[in-house]
């Protein structure tokens, strides 16, 4: 499993009960999370003491209830030199995803050691994670996502991480059709990220369903690869897809044409409270080019 465990801002401490309990900066917040199937959780008072507390609706979705009146809209997180405006907003989540930054330090290494130009496209793009992690690292980088909201905010994360000034572009888009629109324009990209959901709709009602649209995609983008590709980055938090079966789809697309190498593993976040153990968060899969 590849790990995040070099936060300082956030922390996990418990879970158990199709729930979690984290700290986000000075915030404590409790969310729900299906990993978590175990019953037994930490005594800590915290459980009860959050700031706030996501409770789903029977209806589908949820709410936030908020605990802590004096608790702020929004706040701010830091990883590293990286900084994250940080929002609960509708389905439990708050703008980030942490157990991505194992998969930013991977990267930032390879665009700093690459020591050339390095052009990204960063597609189902969210809030920028990866945009900020990838511009620190020096890089060009072209951030897709369907939602304006969201663009947005990945706006306000590099301008909140002194990265104003660097070389991004923000497309809101379907990122299949802008893909397509990239192939025929004959652009290229050194290296390619995706976080694609399971399940989806683009801004004109497009349907994304990742058992059907996962390879075709990722083989498009291997023809907007550069003559010397660096990385090639694919996450995934849908339960049906393995990790076996991502790493097929790249070894497939990529390897065969590219070369390189392939490798494939959950992510998770180390808990506090429960002696050494992991929450699993999802499974990535990484590409990069054979080393010289």
């Amino acid at each position: 499993m590849w790990l995040s465990d070099g936060w300082k801002e956030y922390r996990l401490i418990d879970s158990g009960g199709g729930e979690k309990l984290e700290y986000w900066g000075e915030q404590v917040l409790r969310r729900p999370d299906p990993q978590a199937i175990w019953s037994e959780k930490d005594k800590t008072p915290l459980w009860n003491n959050a700031d706030a507390v996501y409770h789903r609706s029977k209806s589908g979705g949820g709410s936030w209830e908020i605990k802590n009146k004096t608790m702020p809209d929004r706040w701010q997180v830091k990883y590293r030199d990286l900084v994250f405006n940080i929002k609960p907003m509708g389905f439990k989540h708050t703008g980030l995803f942490p157990e991505q930054a194992v998969n930013w330090d991977w990267f930032r290494s390879l665009i700093k050691e690459s020591k050339r130009p390095i052009r990204v496209l960063n597609l189902f793009a969210y809030t920028g994670g990866a945009t900020v992690a990838a511009l620190a690292a020096g890089a060009e980088v072209v951030h897709v996502d369907a939602s304006k909201g969201m663009v947005s905010w990945a706006k306000e994360n590099v301008v909140s991480s002194g990265l104003g000034e660097k070389n991004v572009r923000y497309i809101v888009d379907d990122v299949k059709k802008f893909v397509a629109r990239e192939i025929r324009r004959g652009r290229e990209y050194d290296a390619v990220i995706m976080d694609p959901p399971s399940y989806g709709r683009g801004p004109s009602g497009e349907l994304w369903k990742i058992e059907d649209e996962l390879y075709p995609l990722v083989s498009d983008c291997v023809k907007l690869l550069s003559e010397k590709p660096l990385f090639f980055l694919i996450n995934a938090y849908t339960t049906g897809l393995s990790a076996t079966i991502i790493k097929n789809s790249l070894e497939l697309a990529l390897v065969k044409r590219r070369g390189g190498r392939v490798s494939a593993d959950e992510i998770g976040l180390p808990m506090e409270n429960k002696n050494g153990m992991v929450l699993p968060c999802g499974i990535s899969c990484r590409w990069e080019c054979e080393k010289n």
